[in-house]
């Protein structure tokens, strides 16, 4: 197969001999050939199956005609946002629009619409009223049913309503797309396709839909916030490719939406067939006066070693996306995507990251989980580990040993998450000591996000004293080793559950381990979480019981402001947080105390004695220097 991009334009089509392409693909991230891009996955798995595809890139969504550049695809439109939520990728949780977009050739923002899902799709439709459009990626996954949108505040429909588009395929997709072709090549009419796994769909009628569970309908969701954490944590109890049932969600008396059980995951042999299709491993060469896509720097020497992750946090959306089941892919494989890229003449020697959600999750949690799939009710790691896990980093140490031994490799670091209590968890120190000496430089990021053990158990977290025995083990290790690394830990204010009490005790232990994060990420409610669900709800929906919720912007500045409560900008709401949590012990001169009274006339009384009194010896000096001068 010659290794090319894939076309953009009609001209780039007629070049190939084509007349027509089977399915057009529109995206809204810009067109990096790369399989850290999923419509670089997508498309070439396609084109691995014999269609022809071509890429839109991030049509101008005010100008039908940019949706037309190869005409009517034979078979289908295929959508996605692009990596991101398009929102996500366009507002901060305060709904402040971002300077820069990654995915956007010169890092420009605003070359894609809010909602981009929604507006290419309903763009199409006014154009091509009949042809099939096919939802993807992740922001069509996780609206995939009714859902809360954090940004406008309310409960919405499933986003395959809202698009006016005919079907829509959850989680990574390379299964259901080829069904999907072979469906629509076969002549089968799209409303027709309804069976596939991984996919969402919509009928008029339930006559043909079996073996399937009726939620609540979103009439009954809009009623009553409890309604649809019921709903909700139905749909988070079939996410397992092996156990999970049909699903119908109502919509008045006529239409449904109907999600087919996830699609199985993929085998070791077609993780590797999925990435070693022709990738140009780049940006589209269209890009280069505009300066590039920026996103490409932090994976162009990346390998994505596996898929999914059992550790199942509250709010991450991988349970609904990716699965709880590992998915791997050989060291054959990624030794041979890494010789691809280490005689580059940019590469400096440096292999950034090997991993994938979780880096050190290089096998299923336990046995039955490729057959049997992950438990309904329990999970692996919380809030204890499962004894029928299986801890053991000797496959993943073996990946790492044999790709510093390549030609031209002088380090290769880990970036992407270790699940720190997976890691304490094994008896054999080896990977921890291995990963100190070889693979971070000066500092590990982990991600313990609180010390209250009350917010960790809403976040699905262990409690905060196996951190505390991680920290102590990494200190030894590398005291052993010779070493002065750091950790950095990845912590989050605002979480359900953290009431000012708990926000107050994160900030008491920063103070003590005399840390000041640069960067604090506040809770952001994005769709298809179950964090997410606490939020608009007030109740875990596990168990139904109520949960504290920050939602007030205030509240939450101040929740933020007292883990970064050295910054003097923060005075003012720490001062007001601490007020409001009655410990206002910890405004003082005492080393315990967070912040110190305010330097005026009124409070000069609440000075200790000694400090009052004692005068600034440098001032002194000063003093005794103009006294010999005027003498």
């Amino acid at each position: 197969m010659q290794q090319e991009f894939l076309p953009i334009s009609k001209e780039d089509m007629q070049q190939r001999g084509w007349e027509q392409v089977d399915f057009v693909y529109v995206s809204g991230d810009a067109y990096v050939d790369h399989p850290s891009f999923g419509h670089a996955i997508i498309t070439r798995v396609l084109e691995a199956h014999g269609y022809k595809v071509g890429i839109i890139a991030q049509p101008d969504w005010k100008n039908k005609e940019s949706i037309m550049v190869f005409g009517e695809p034979r078979l289908a439109f295929l959508v996605s946002s692009g990596n991101m939520d398009s929102m996500v990728n366009h507002y901060t949780v305060s709904k402040k629009r971002r300077k820069t977009d990654a995915f956007t050739p010169g890092g420009v923002m605003g070359k894609r619409p809010d909602y981009a899902t929604v507006v290419y799709s309903n763009l199409i439709r006014q154009v091509y009223k009949k042809t099939p459009i096919i939802l993807g990626g992740i922001e069509a996954s996780l609206r995939r049913l009714a859902h809360y949108d954090y940004w406008s505040n309310k409960l919405k429909r499933s986003i395959l309503l809202d698009s006016g588009a005919d079907i829509l395929s959850y989680g990574m997709g390379e299964r259901s797309i080829v069904e999907i072709a072979e469906a629509l090549d076969s002549g089968m009419a799209v409303s027709d396709i309804t069976y596939i796994d991984g996919t969402v769909c919509k009928v008029k009628s339930l006559d043909c839909v079996y073996d399937a569970i009726t939620l609540q309908s979103y009439d009954d969701l809009q009623r009553d916030k409890l309604n649809y954490a019921r709903s909700f944590y139905v749909q988070y109890c079939n996410t397992d490719p092996f156990t999970a049932k049909r699903l119908v969600e109502p919509y008045g008396e006529h239409l449904y939406i109907v999600q087919n059980p996830p699609s199985k995951p993929l085998s070791q042999p077609e993780m590797d067939r999925v990435y070693s299709y022709p990738y140009m491993r780049t940006y589209h060469p269209s890009y280069e006066e505009l300066g590039g896509v920026p996103a490409i720097e932090e994976v162009k020497y990346s390998l994505i070693s596996n898929r999914g992750c059992f550790g199942a946090c509250s709010f991450c959306a991988l349970t609904f996306h990716q699965g709880r089941i590992i998915q791997t892919r050989s060291h054959e494989s990624l030794i041979s995507e890494a010789k691809k890229f280490v005689w580059d003449k940019d590469f400096k020697g440096y292999i950034h990251d090997v991993g994938g959600p979780t880096a050190n999750f290089r096998a299923p949690a336990c046995e039955k989980q490729l057959t049997h799939g992950a438990c309904k009710n329990r999970q692996c790691l919380f809030p204890r580990p499962c004894k029928n896990m299986k801890v053991d980093h000797k496959d993943y140490l073996r990946l790492l040993r044999k790709l510093r031994e390549l030609p031209n490799v002088k380090k290769v670091f880990i970036r992407s998450g270790i699940r720190f209590d997976y890691l304490i968890a094994d008896k054999d120190d080896t990977f921890f000591r291995e990963l100190c000496e070889n693979h971070i430089s000066g500092q590990l990021k982990v991600a313990p996000e609180h010390i209250s053990d009350a917010v960790l158990q809403k976040m699905g977290k262990p409690e905060n004293s196996v951190y505390q025995t991680f920290t102590k083990k990494y200190k030894q290790i590398n005291e052993k080793l010779g070493k002065k690394q750091f950790l950095v830990p990845y912590l989050m204010s605002s979480h359900p559950g953290s009431t000012m009490k708990e926000a107050v005790e994160l900030a008491e232990y920063l103070r003590d381990l005399g840390y000041m994060p640069e960067q604090v990420q506040d809770f952001y409610p994005t769709p298809s979480t179950i964090s997410t669900c606490m939020y608009y709800t007030g109740v875990d929906p596990r168990t139904m019981e109520k949960v504290y919720v920050p939602i007030n912007p205030h509240e939450k500045a101040m929740q933020r402001a007292l883990i970064q409560y050295r910054n003097p900008k923060n005075y003012d709401l720490v001062l007001e947080a601490l007020k409001i949590a009655d410990r206002m012990d910890l405004v003082g001169y005492d080393q315990k105390c967070l912040i110190r009274p305010r330097q005026n006339k009124q409070q000069q009384w609440e000075r200790p004695q000694k400090l009052q009194n004692k005068k600034p010896k440098k001032k002194k000096a000063i003093r005794n220097v103009h006294k010999k001068k005027n003498k």
